[in-house]
């Protein structure tokens, strides 16, 4: 299975992808909107899941809940997990929220339990 991961700290998406192929995912990286964009749009590309954080240093108006938003809009069935440290959020239907800071388990469970 392919996920797209958005996280435009590049020490944070190491990691988290690192969790993720040991979990045997396919992990497309983007470290911005436009990145993401440009994957999500690309619809040959089979996507399974996409986590993003919320904090993307591009614009506030782009921020991780409007790419979310994208996403089920270009994409209907593809679930979302979105990563926060603001407690609360409103988050698009089909999508997630998991509070940051969280546990690589924590993660791997969030992913399996929504691919499931």
């Amino acid at each position: 299975m392919t996920l797209l991961l958005v996280e435009d700290d590049a020490i944070v998406r190491m990691l988290m992808v690192d969790v993720l192929e040991e979990e045997g995912f396919t992990v497309l990286e983007a470290e911005d909107w436009d990145s993401a964009m440009a994957v999500l749009e690309n619809l040959g590309q089979a996507l399974a899941l996409m986590v993003t954080d919320v904090g993307l240093r591009d614009a506030q108006e782009r921020d991780g809940l409007a790419l979310a938003g994208c996403a089920r809009a270009l994409r209907p069935g593809l679930p979302v997990l979105v990563a926060s440290g603001y407690a609360g959020l409103d988050v698009p239907e089909g999508a997630q929220l998991i509070s940051k800071p969280f546990s690589i388990d924590q993660l791997r469970d969030r992913v399996h339990a929504m691919l499931a």
